[in-house]
């Protein structure tokens, strides 16, 4: 996971500093709520002007958020950018987590039934989160970045080989969720630009049926 500056208190540490339950949690209500409107404000910034020509200057503007309260929860314009990131990869991942879980509960028993769960649900999310999705595709982002992602695809990639079944020595389960994962990736590019909801579920579906031919 790529680190940020989300903080969760204790509450110890809500007595140490003699703010009462109800202050902390008005409080931490209020940071979650400075944070949103920094990340929204952001993701609106990068998608009009791309990351090398967004300036902080217009994100405050833009969020009603003070330039000091930016850096201290984000240290700054690549600590949103990577927090957006996060946030966008998380939700894939869990999604497709719960999707595949659930079809487990449903009595799926089948490698790649359940694959191709967790793949919908993901591209369902790239379509639902579509500008911060848009955001990731065009290449830019700060120093790293690029690792950061080919980092986070290879974790991707050996998730993908164990709901496979894949073991260590099974090249062929490991290329074989080399390919699937990199068409869900691409596909993922053309479902977040898709111009409605009807073009978005099609392409899904299109998607999940080339998936299953290739897994067979």
């Amino acid at each position: 996971m790529i680190g940020h500056h989300w903080g969760v208190r204790t509450s110890k540490d809500r007595q140490t500093s003699g703010v009462g339950e109800s202050g902390g949690s008005r409080q931490w209500a209020r940071a979650d709520a400075t944070r949103r409107a920094l990340l929204d404000a952001a993701q609106q910034v990068f998608a009009d002007r791309g990351y090398a020509d967004a300036g902080i200057a217009e994100i405050v503007e833009s969020s009603g958020i003070s330039v000091g309260s930016l850096y201290h929860h984000y240290g700054g314009k690549a600590g949103l950018y990577l927090a957006l990131w996060e946030e966008l990869s998380d939700e894939q991942e869990a999604r497709a987590a719960s999707a595949v879980s659930a079809a487990r509960t449903a009595g799926e028993r089948d490698p790649i039934g359940l694959f191709i769960e967790g793949a919908r649900a993901y591209l369902e999310v790239c379509w639902k989160r579509r500008a911060a999705a848009r955001l990731f595709h065009g290449g830019e982002g700060p120093s790293g970045f690029s690792l950061m992602r080919r980092t986070r695809a290879r974790q991707w990639i050996g998730q993908n080989t164990r709901l496979l079944r894949g073991h260590d020595g099974d090249r062929a389960t490991e290329v074989l969720s080399l390919v699937l994962t990199t068409v869900i990736g691409e596909a993922g590019r053309e479902i977040a630009l898709a111009p409605d909801v009807a073009e978005a579920h099609e392409i899904i579906d299109e998607v999940c049926r080339i998936l299953i031919r290739l897994a067979r």
